[in-house]
C-alpha cells in the first residue's frame, strides 16, 4: 500500500497532479486545501504528500488522495467513516483547513460544516454525531502559513527552461541573458514581458 510519495511535478490539473517518482508518474488528487498550498509550485518543482490510497472490488482502479501532513492523511480517515461520506465526496469538501474543521465538530458548529462543499445540514449532524470527541489532535494542527509567490524567480525558471530546453541554449547563456534582462527592466511581471526584453537584449547585441 502507498503510504507517502516523493518527486518531481510532471503536471498540475485543477484537482490533482501527475507526480514523478523513479520513473513512475502517479496521479494524486488533492483537496483543494492542499492544493492551495502548492499554488506557487511549478513543474519540475519538487514536492512530498502523505497519500491515502483507495482500492475496493467496487472500486478496483487505486485512487491516491495526497495530504501535507500525516495528521492529514489520519483525519481524512475519520472523516469518511462518517455515513454517506466516501473518499472521492470528502476529497471535494474539504475546502476549508482540516484543524477548523474539527474545531467546528467538536464545537457542533454546524453552520461552519454546511461551509464545505457538498455538505448539508443532515450530513454536518452526521459528522458532529460520529467524529465528536475525537477531534482535539486535529484541531492542533499548526496554521498553514502560504507561501509568498516567488514571482520573479517563477518567472526566470519558466523563461530559463523554455530558452534552455526548447530554443536550445546553454543554461550558463540562458541564465546570463535572463540576469541582464531583469537588470534592464525591474518592472518586469511576466514571463512574456521578460521573453521580449531578452529578445530586444539579445537583437542589439
Amino acid at each position: 500500500m502507498i503510504r507517502y510519495l516523493e518527486g518531481k511535478i510532471l503536471k498540475k490539473e485543477e484537482d490533482r497532479v501527475l507526480l514523478l517518482v523513479n520513473q513512475i508518474g502517479y496521479e494524486v488528487l488533492l483537496p483543494i486545501v492542499v492544493m492551495e498550498t502548492l499554488k506557487t509550485k511549478v513543474a519540475g518543482d519538487e514536492i512530498s504528500l502523505y497519500i491515502y490510497f483507495q482500492q475496493t472490488e467496487r472500486q478496483p482502479k487505486p485512487i491516491l488522495i495526497g495530504f501535507n501532513l500525516e495528521a492529514e492523511r489520519e483525519f481524512f480517515q475519520h472523516f469518511i467513516s462518517v455515513e454517506d461520506i466516501g473518499p472521492l465526496k470528502a476529497v471535494k469538501a474539504l475546502n476549508v483547513p482540516v484543524r477548523d474543521i474539527a474545531r467546528a465538530i467538536e464545537s457542533k458548529d454546524v453552520s461552519q460544516l454546511c461551509r464545505l462543499k457538498g455538505i448539508g445540514n443532515r450530513t454536518a449532524q452526521k459528522i458532529i454525531a460520529t467524529l465528536e470527541g475525537k477531534m482535539d489532535k486535529f484541531a492542533l494542527i499548526r496554521k498553514t502559513e502560504q507561501e509568498e509567490p516567488a514571482v520573479v524567480e517563477d518567472f526566470a525558471k519558466q523563461v530559463l527552461d523554455v530558452l534552455v530546453g526548447h530554443l536550445g541554449h546553454r543554461t550558463s547563456d540562458a541564465k546570463r541573458m535572463i540576469s541582464t534582462a531583469m537588470k534592464r527592466n525591474s518592472a518586469i511581471a511576466t514571463p512574456e514581458e521578460l521573453f521580449e526584453e531578452v529578445y530586444r537584449g539579445e537583437a542589439a547585441s
